[in-house]
């Protein structure tokens, strides 16, 4: 089994960034479709991600919806300096805060996951 976390940085802000986004959520989609541990961080810009895949008239959303489970949280730091916290904390994702108000992702690697970047 595989153990894989995924991490959001891309923002909101082009066409691109949505491609990113979209690949990541695939790529969650198909390690949980394999039965392989997958945890998806929503970090930097990409806590804008948020609130925009929690609407459902975005193109995005079902997918988003598909691998929710598996998300473990977005950066408390982040969304804050983003602008989305009230959004972030509004929905089911978690607001981390392990290293210096921003998710560990040390903690991953001594866990043995592969850690991927969007």
């Amino acid at each position: 089994m595989n153990k894989v976390a995924i991490v959001v940085l891309a923002g909101t802000e082009s066409h691109e960034s949505l491609g990113r986004v979209v690949n990541a959520l695939e790529l969650a989609k198909e390690l949980q479709e394999n039965d392989d541990k997958v945890k998806i961080v929503f970090d930097g810009a990409g806590t804008e991600w948020i609130p925009e895949l929690e609407d459902k008239e975005h193109d995005a959303h079902p997918l988003y919806n598909a691998v929710k489970a598996n998300i473990h949280g977005a950066c408390r730091f982040c969304a804050k300096a983003f602008g989305v916290f009230k959004e972030v904390k509004a929905s089911d994702v978690d607001l981390l805060d392990e290293y210096d108000q921003h998710p560990s992702l040390r903690s991953f690697i001594v866990k043995g996951y592969q850690v991927i970047n969007f």
